[in-house]
């Protein structure tokens, strides 16, 4: 059978241009023609831009062959969320409100990558703005993308097309952004290795934001290895990124085969077992046993505040943010939006100044909570989403997939944290567990993170596209007036849930910063 070279990983076309047995022009060349063969299924990329790329792969092809390779990365195509600024480009943010706009400068991370020699492939679907409540409306100006494994189900949000874009091999990688699980979600949901990393580790500088206490870019990856390398191109203080964080960048690709021997691992309780899946739940505990065989000691760890605790802090900081960034586009233009985006937009008109204060008070006290559990552990274990991507036809599918996960815990806290793939279910489903290490320890998770991936053997794996391929169906019209009602109902139930700090000076300027 003919290797088709589009299914490389990103580190396996990287090794081949540099010994020159594969060209990086056939490979783009390639890439281009499997878009325009699936991606009218798979619904990843806005924008294409095969112009450029075949003319950075002709550059990095003599670069190459004159003996100046840059890096491993010298040479691979790669993609990203349509939130991320590319100079001269359209940004659209999958959205009407911001058709006709062309980015006048170029997003600091893919500066990064640019430098390292890999090749812009095109901008890729998302959730509009980067942002949702998990609901799937169809209405949208660009069709929904599909998630490759079956494309009548979800890819998680809101990195939708850079998820479905490397499980489909036509972006061997691809970067997104995460606020409350916005990499991890689509990566457990198509089969992929996602790294949120610690808050401040990658630049948010040319990014569309969503959030900004809680907003970190990175990448999506079809391999462990891929994520190092990527991770090194784009990990570094930015001084144009006010979050970034001035802290040593170590080489993550170095220790990525050192195990896990020695590290102590908590296996984290206190999570709503009756929302865990069983398929999910026993593929976290085969990889728990199987970690512990290559020679870590696992101990049990309990979640030191209720998760609906965090679950409600988070969703008020990005809810009351999120407004904040696009309360002119709401006042002015609410008509443009579809209706996930007004939907989060109603609810974030309608958090109290109370009720924000006392979710960035608690998400202080749980980031020295959380953070104290590494006293113990080097590493924290636990199902980060709780479902198997659910069917389009399942409204409350897709919303209980996005909402009803542990991915808050560390978006509240800060840490670093991995979606990991750890096997499928019985409909050929990816299954997947997450990690969770202690401030600028993503080095760390990744060692672990490759001993499951190592074990299980199953990169070779790839989805087959089977399923629907129709167009999406028409948007149900929606009674905004019902709906505004029973969202408020909802933000007062929030805001009233939040715990009160009792002190009345506990301070809640300077609510998060990571003292590593």
């Amino acid at each position: 059978m003919t290797e088709d070279i589009c299914l490389l990983s990103a580190a396996e076309a990287g090794r081949r241009f540099a010994a020159r047995r594969l060209s990086p022009v056939a490979h783009v060349r390639a890439l281009l023609g499997r878009i325009a063969a699936i991606d009218g299924q798979v619904r990843a990329y806005i924008t294409t831009l095969p112009e450029a790329a075949l003319a950075a792969a002709k550059r990095a092809e003599a670069e190459i062959a004159a003996g100046r390779v840059r890096g491993p990365l010298h040479g691979v195509a790669f993609a990203v969320k349509d939130n991320f600024h590319v100079a001269g480009v359209p940004t659209t943010g999958a959205s009407r409100l911001m058709q006709g706009h062309v980015a006048a400068a170029t997003a600091h991370v893919i500066h990064r990558l640019e430098a390292a020699g890999a090749i812009l492939l095109g901008k890729l679907n998302a959730w509009e703005y980067g942002t949702g409540t998990g609901a799937v409306h169809f209405d949208l100006p660009y069709p929904v993308a599909r998630n490759p494994w079956d494309l009548d189900r979800f890819t998680g949000g809101s990195s939708t097309g850079s998820a479905a874009a490397v499980a489909a091999g036509i972006a061997p990688f691809a970067l997104g952004s995460d606020t409350g699980g916005s990499i991890r979600l689509p990566a457990a949901a198509c089969g992929l290795a996602g790294l949120k990393p610690s808050y401040g580790r990658t630049s948010r500088a040319g990014a569309l934001p969503n959030c900004w206490s809680l907003d970190v870019t990175g990448a999506l990856c079809w391999t462990v290895e891929d994520s190092a390398i990527v991770l090194n191109a784009i990990a570094g203080h930015d001084p144009g990124d006010p979050g970034s964080a001035d802290w040593p960048v170590p080489d993550y690709v170095a220790g990525l085969g050192a195990g896990v021997a020695g590290l102590t691992i908590g296996l984290v309780q206190g999570l709503p077992a009756a929302e865990v899946h069983p398929d999910i739940a026993a593929g976290l505990e085969a990889a728990a046993l199987l970690l512990e065989s290559r020679g870590a000691r696992l101990v049990e760890v309990a979640l030191p505040m209720p998760l609906a605790d965090i679950r409600r802090a988070a969703s008020t900081i990005n809810t009351a943010e999120s407004h904040s960034i696009h309360e002119d586009d709401f006042r002015e233009r609410a008509g443009l939006m579809g209706q996930a985006l007004r939907d989060k937009m109603t609810s974030g008109s309608m958090v109290r100044a109370a009720d924000y204060l006392a979710a960035q008070r608690l998400r202080r006290d749980a980031a020295a909570r959380i953070d104290a559990l590494f006293r113990r552990c080097d590493l924290l274990l636990l199902p980060g989403n709780f479902r198997v991507a659910p069917r389009f036809d399942d409204p409350a599918g897709t919303i209980a997939f996005t909402r009803e996960t542990s991915m808050n815990i560390a978006s509240l806290s800060g840490h670093p944290a991995m979606a990991v793939p750890c096997g499928f279910d019985p409909a050929g489903m990816p299954l997947s567990l997450q990690l969770i290490g202690p401030y600028f320890a993503e080095a760390r998770l990744l060692r672990a993170a490759r001993v499951v991936e190592a074990a299980r053997g199953d990169r070779a794996r790839r989805p087959e596209l089977r399923g629907g391929t129709g167009p999406d169906p028409a948007p149900v019209p929606v009674d905004r007036a019902a709906r505004d009602a029973e969202l408020a109902a909802v933000v007062a139930a929030n805001g009233a849930a939040l715990p009160r700090m009792p002190a009345k000076d506990a301070e809640p300027a300077g609510v998060f910063r990571i003292q590593a």
